[in-house]
């Protein structure tokens, strides 16, 4: 049997994608076979197909680390899903495909009031910043969260999670219409980055956590605008260039700089990724978190997709329609 995917050839800054037939796949004990509706698209899943992730696929292989649709199959130590489940669910790779295989322990039933287009778009980056926001930065009410690249799908997480938290949200964002977005989604105040990015935080009072999923040179400018005791959450580099911060500078503020991978969370404490996620969906089905799909690829488009959120064209999240 076979079903459709889209492959990695090889890595390659311009995205060697192919839409194409593969084998059937194979599905462990622990794991569930879905049958894909809709796949997120994530900065991740383009630096992976170009070979800039933190890990290297062995090649071929399909991108794509979340999705939802209709389980059609279930290993034996699998139980909390059965066949015919409505789920949602999120992978290291291989979602860009019409048949997607997800560890059960990362997989989740979808609430009746959320779509499936929906689902695909809500664990890495709703999970990842519930978890940079609660587990890492223990974010308390009354604080300032400042987030980078806030009109981005981690990012415009982190600014709905920021109210949710009770926090007074600053959105950094690169164009007018994206700040716009960002006051649309739910931020307090906006900023632009570039040379007088420090001294337009400093001037809204400075921040006690930065969400930052950007890197670059504004990461040491807007560390430099945090209070005594904040937290620098540091989520990814969209930029493509790791900062360097000088040391002296978390121990003249007494503040910390605090590594985020929710990949290595929901692999090694489970049971706690679970709670955050359930936490979520009752967030969504109550209305106080809601999902800016704001455009939907076919799958075959995939490249297409992956380019312009390469190209910075896109706000929210997008995703592919399989």
């Amino acid at each position: 049997m076979i079903t459709k995917s889209i492959l990695v050839n090889q890595f390659s800054a311009s995205l060697d994608l192919t839409f194409t037939e593969t084998d059937f796949p194979r599905f462990a004990q622990d794991e569930v076979l879905i049958k894909t509706a809709f796949c997120g698209v994530n900065f991740p899943d383009l630096l992976i197909a170009q070979g800039k992730y933190q890990f290297r696929p062995d090649l071929p292989f399909s991108p794509g680390q979340e999705v939802s649709g209709e389980v059609v199959a279930v290993g034996t130590w699998v139980d909390h899903v059965q066949v015919g489940d409505r789920v949602m669910a999120s992978m290291g790779w291989g979602g860009f495909t019409e048949l997607a295989v997800a560890k059960g322990s990362n997989t989740y039933l979808i609430p009746p009031e959320v779509s499936l287009k929906d689902a695909s778009a809500i664990l890495e980056s709703y999970a990842t910043a519930l978890y940079a926001l609660k587990d890492r930065a223990m974010m308390k009410p009354g604080e300032t969260l400042l987030v980078l690249g806030a009109s981005g799908g981690t990012g415009t997480a982190a600014v709905q999670l920021g109210r949710v938290f009770g926090s007074k949200v600053i959105a950094v964002a690169s164009t007018e219409e994206k700040r716009a977005f960002c006051l649309q989604n739910g931020a307090h105040e906006v900023a632009s980055p570039g040379e007088e990015l420090k001294e337009q935080i400093k001037q809204l009072g400075g921040a006690d956590v930065i969400f930052d999923s950007v890197g670059g040179a504004q990461s040491e400018a807007v560390f430099r605008t945090l209070k005594p005791g904040g937290r620098h959450l540091v989520v990814g580099f969209a930029s493509g260039e790791v900062p360097s911060i000088p040391f002296n500078l978390p121990l003249l503020k007494s503040a910390s700089i605090v590594g985020v991978f929710w990949g290595a969370f929901w692999r090694n404490a489970p049971e706690d990724n679970r709670r955050n996620v359930l936490m979520l969906l009752r967030w969504f089905a109550e209305g106080k978190l809601s999902i800016n799909v704001t455009k939907t690829y076919p799958l075959a488009d995939a490249k297409k997709a992956l380019e312009d959120l390469m190209n910075r064209r896109v706000s929210g999240k997008i995703v592919l329609e399989v």
